[in-house]
This record gives structure tokens, sequence and C-alpha cells, in this order.
């Protein structure tokens, strides 16, 4: 190990450690449905929650399952999401992601994934158009319970700003990055206890530095 990651991991250790005293420690709540996880984090893209999950329950609420989904025209689909913005693209990806899945296992039930290795998992929906690093780290964190810590634009903008990754890293970089750095067991708390940074502390357009409790190494405080 070369002495800049021997560094970084002591940094992101004593972040960890410093969010979990301030906001306590999450704990992951248990299972949830695969398939609802996955679409909730499709629509989740580019948008709020307060949108995202609007237009989830109107999805659920204007069809009776799955498979009505599934064989809808696209522009019903898009129809019942529209709150979650880019409908029209994320209704086509949704149908798409529904058919492939039934032609691959018959079912919609695929919980059965979760006891599955998450990196072929990982590596088998990224291959479908509209599901990236993000949204299936996402899906198997929260559905599974796997030990992944998954990178969305809230986490990645806090990893650049407390200098745990390069300024100019991409998302996709600052997963693979981060993915050897937090230490095992701690990526479902690290992950939950930045989003409540972002959102309550350190925003993107105004963050509090005198309220964060990371300020004391934090290397954009200074100049923010």
């Amino acid at each position: 190990m070369s002495a800049d990651e021997h560094e970084a991991k002591k940094q992101i250790k004593w972040v960890i450690v410093r969010l979990e005293k301030h906001f306590g420690e999450p704990v992951w709540p248990g299972r949830r449905d695969f398939l609802e996880t996955l679409i909730g984090t499709i629509l989740s893209q580019n948008t709020n929650d307060k949108n995202s999950e609007a237009a989830y329950r109107k999805l659920r609420a204007s069809y009776k399952d799955w498979p009505a989904i599934r064989t809808s025209p696209t522009a019903r689909i898009a129809a019942a999401i529209r709150s979650a913005g880019l409908a029209n693209q994320k209704a086509e990806r949704i149908k798409k992601i529904l058919g492939w899945m039934y032609r691959t296992w018959g079912t919609f039930d695929l919980n059965f994934l979760c006891s599955m290795d998450p990196r072929q998992v990982s590596e088998l929906f990224q291959q479908q158009k509209g599901i990236g690093v993000k949204t299936i780290s996402v899906t198997l964190m929260f559905a599974c319970g796997h030990d992944v810590f998954p990178v969305d634009t809230h986490v990645h903008r806090l990893c650049k700003r407390l200098g745990l990754v390069p300024a100019g890293t991409s998302a996709e970089k600052t997963f693979a990055l981060m993915a050897s750095r937090v230490p095992r067991g701690k990526g479902y708390s690290f992950h939950v206890n930045l989003i409540r940074l972002g959102r309550q502390i350190c925003q993107a357009r105004k963050p509090s530095c005198l309220q964060c409790p990371l300020r004391k190494k934090c290397p954009s405080a200074p100049t923010l």
C-alpha cells in the first residue's frame, strides 16, 4: 500500500467516526424488494426524492402488477412517472428492463439475486441501458444489505469537497477508488451519513462550515 493510499484510508476512517458521533450510526433496516428498489432508484435519477417517490407511487397505483407495466404502452408509463422528470426516457428504459428480466428469469421476484455475488449482479445489470454503477449499487445496498458504497450526486460532491478523491474525479472513478478505501462493514453508515451531511450542513451552494463536524480537517472549509 502506498503512503497516499494509507493516508486516504486514515482520513476516510476519521470522517466516518466523526459523522457517526454527530449523526449516530445508521443501521440497515432489513431486506427490501429488489425490483421495487431498483425501479425506485431509476426514477430518482436526475431529480429529488420528493419527485421520484411521487412518481413511484403513481406508477404502482396505475397498474395492478409488474407484468402490466411490462406490456403497457410506453406513453402511458411516462404519464404515470411524469413528476420524476425525463419521463419518456425513463419509461422506455423501465419497460425494456422489465422485458429483459422476464426473458431472463421468467419472474419479477428477483430477491434471490441478493444471495448472489454482488459483483456479478452489478456487472450483469450494468449491461442494461439506464442502470449504471450508482443505480445497481444503491439497489444492492438498500435491498440486499451488501457492504457497498454507492456514489450518488451528493456523495460524489462531498468526496471531492472533503478531499477524499481529487477534484476532477468522475463519479465512476470515485466509486472505484472508494470501494477499496471504505472500511469493511461501513458502506451503509458512510453513505447514509454523507447524504445527511450534504442535505443538512454541507449544501452545494451555501455550506454551514461552522456547524460541520468535519471542519477541523476539511480542506475546503477555509475557502468556502
